[in-house]
């Protein structure tokens, strides 16, 4: 994972991007206890989105694989994972698709701000 340290400062970028579309997007006051495993969970998306960005086969044009790959990383694996735990917890749909929509939000929002400044692949 070698690729995470080359690209620290997007992936730094990114996060705080996510975090940003957070704040704006639910305008909650927060402890520093949130904002710190916010900052961590955000960091890790950003990361995997990096690598799954730069492991992105060039078929498409660079700015629709960056978006695609945040759809579809989006609607695999956040979507089920956040229907099945706030429906476990009998959150109302309204609620859980709005959390849904808020992480695509973030997703796309990262994968822009990681193809802006360019990605670096790691060493062959």
């Amino acid at each position: 994972m070698i690729y995470i340290a080359l690209n620290a400062l997007p992936i730094l970028l990114a996060t705080i991007a996510g975090l940003l579309a957070g704040w704006l997007l639910h305008r909650n006051r927060h402890g520093a206890e949130f904002w710190i495993s916010a900052f961590v969970a955000q960091a890790w998306f950003a990361a995997i989105l990096a690598g799954a960005l730069i492991l992105a086969p060039p078929k498409a044009a660079a700015w629709v694989m960056a978006i695609g790959s945040a759809v579809v990383i989006w609607i695999g694996f956040v979507v089920p994972a956040t229907i099945v735990t706030l429906r476990y917890r009998h959150v109302r749909w309204g609620e859980v698709l709005r959390d849904c929509g808020y992480w695509l939000v973030v997703m796309i929002v990262q994968a822009l701000v990681l193809k802006s400044w360019g990605l670096v692949p790691p060493p062959v």
